[in-house]
């Protein structure tokens, strides 16, 4: 109904017409609470009972115009009874995927910490802008206390940082900050009078630093790639060279993404010699530890990520490999100036007002590019609680172990090739079908191995059993590349693995 007000002429109160009493809420509290009980035991059931299950389906496969019509998506003028809302919470639980299930092994995120989770739903629940003390003060806090834990690990014992919404986000911040210290004036001048800017990244680097460079009006072209090795990792000798080049060009360098766990192979930059190429010609030295900063928590592991100290800013995402669940994404600097804050702030005045009665440095929004920032702190926080250093150092050892196990697994069976040795929890392989085996000299040999993988990807989806992604990567045609950190896998979903391989591809 149309919300209109009237005003009497004489003054008198308002009248709402075509609402219920002002008098009472328009939201029937009680009514309210009885629908999220009853939703709440839907998803308990649905997705942290069934969805973890490996005797459930990781996936409900239905093609678009199915699922459309199954989840009855159309919005109405007129709201729908309860127990029809309750339906629906159960079809999206049942034809969502399963991303918690010990068999989703498609991307860098998956699993499922139950005091994470917690920590997910509490903030949801009180539903927090992390801005300003005064809204926020537990979570000021609080991420001022995981922000200092993490870069402990890094091994500053002072600097700064944000939680930012992802680790494509992070990688933009350390490139708008590195620009910022070397020419402040394009705060407010913006990009006239700035030189031709180059920035230098490996060939297996993340997407986002070309998306950064086109965001902050860097561009791509100015996104000077550098080679790497047969495991993916940069090559300092090259870096140093095309440094060298695109001064003698004219260009300025002045920041190098490294990266400590690549997308798809897994591989961790030089960053000790990497870092000696940086002090050299005094660049931004930045590491995209969106997936391998885990590391860092294992004295057994944490050698991979050697020299990164010695980074300017670091990026890390505890919702990988930590199970932190998504969001959470952290930006760590080892800068004490306050550069974050002078290079993102506005100064909103309606908000960080310098009069306050309590300390003004605690209304942390003005580091952030965002106004409105979710609570991303808390559910690590809670889970680093619960289970300590030493808890999240036993995950990502295991990790390892499970790797080991399936790579030695992997090499007893025929028709499973890998890449390389991995180097981290990625495992790259090709799996070759009888009928193609000892048939590698064949002129179609490529081209039929190329479209093996997605075929087993189709079957496996349409059938629900699990989840692994493939990919080309240069003159290699289609892999598959299954990762491997959950906590609630064991042996038994190695073997799994496998013999789900075999099963969908042997007639290929």
């Amino acid at each position: 109904m149309a919300n209109v007000l009237r005003s009497s002429s004489d003054g008198q109160a308002m009248e709402q017409v075509g609402l219920r009493d002002l008098n009472e809420p328009l939201i029937d509290h009680s009514e309210g609470q009885l629908f999220l009980n009853e939703a709440f035991k839907i998803i308990v059931e649905e997705v942290l009972c069934k969805g973890t299950d490996v005797k459930q389906k990781v996936c409900e496969w239905k093609e678009p115009e199915e699922l459309a019509r199954l989840l009855d998506l159309e919005l109405r003028a007129t709201g729908e009874p309860q127990h029809k809302l309750l339906e629906r919470v159960k079809d999206v639980a049942k034809y969502s995927i399963k991303t918690s299930h010990p068999h989703f092994f498609n991307q860098q995120y998956g699993g499922v910490d139950y005091h994470a989770l917690a920590g997910r739903f509490l903030t949801e629940t009180l539903n927090t802008n992390l801005f300003t003390y005064e809204v926020a003060p537990v979570f000021v806090l609080m991420e001022t206390a995981v922000l200092r834990g993490l870069r402990q690990l890094v091994g500053w014992t002072e600097g700064d940082g944000i939680f930012c919404p992802g680790g494509s986000t992070s990688n933009m911040f350390a490139m708008n900050l590195a620009r910022y210290r070397l020419f402040p004036e394009v705060k407010s001048r913006g990009l006239w009078g700035l030189p031709q800017l180059t920035v230098f990244t490996s060939s297996e680097s993340h997407y986002s630093v070309k998306k950064g460079a086109a965001y902050l009006g860097i561009g791509t072209d100015n996104v000077i790639v550098v080679k790497v090795d047969d495991g993916g990792c940069m090559i300092p000798e090259d870096l140093d060279e095309k440094i060298t080049l695109a001064k003698s060009q004219g260009t300025v360098p002045f920041l190098v993404s490294c990266t400590s766990g690549t997308t798809v192979q897994g591989a961790f930059d030089p960053l000790d010699r990497i870092a000696d190429v940086c002090e050299k010609h005094k660049l931004w030295m930045h590491v995209d530890a969106a997936w391998g900063g885990s590391v860092l928590f294992s004295k057994q592991h944490r050698h991979l990520m050697k020299g990164v100290d010695r980074a300017n800013s670091v990026g890390w995402n505890p919702h990988k490999m930590l199970v932190a669940g998504l969001q959470c994404s952290a930006l760590l600097l080892q800068d004490t100036t306050n550069l974050l804050k002078q290079c993102h702030s506005a100064n909103a005045s309606y908000l960080f007002q310098q009069d306050k009665f309590y300390d003004v440095n605690l209304d942390v929004g003005d580091k952030s590019v965002q106004c409105s920032r979710k609570v991303d702190c808390l559910k690590l926080w809670l889970m680093w609680k619960a289970v300590g250093s030493a808890g999240l150092e036993e995950r990502v050892d295991k990790a390892f172990i499970h790797v080991r196990y399936l790579v030695e697994q992997m090499k007893k069976r025929e028709g499973f090739q890998l890449l390389r040795e991995p180097e981290f929890v990625n495992v790259c392989f090709w799996f070759i079908p009888p009928s193609m085996r000892g048939k590698e000299g064949h002129a179609i040999y490529q081209e039929r191995l190329a479209k093996v993988a997605p075929v087993i990807k189709e079957r496996m989806m349409k059938q629900g059993t699990m989840m692994v992604g493939y990919q080309p990567l240069g003159n290699k045609v289609n892999f598959f590349r299954v990762i491997v950190f959950s906590p609630l896998l064991c042996k038994k979903d190695m073997d799994f693995f496998l013999d789900e391989i075999e099963r969908l591809g042997n007639d290929l």
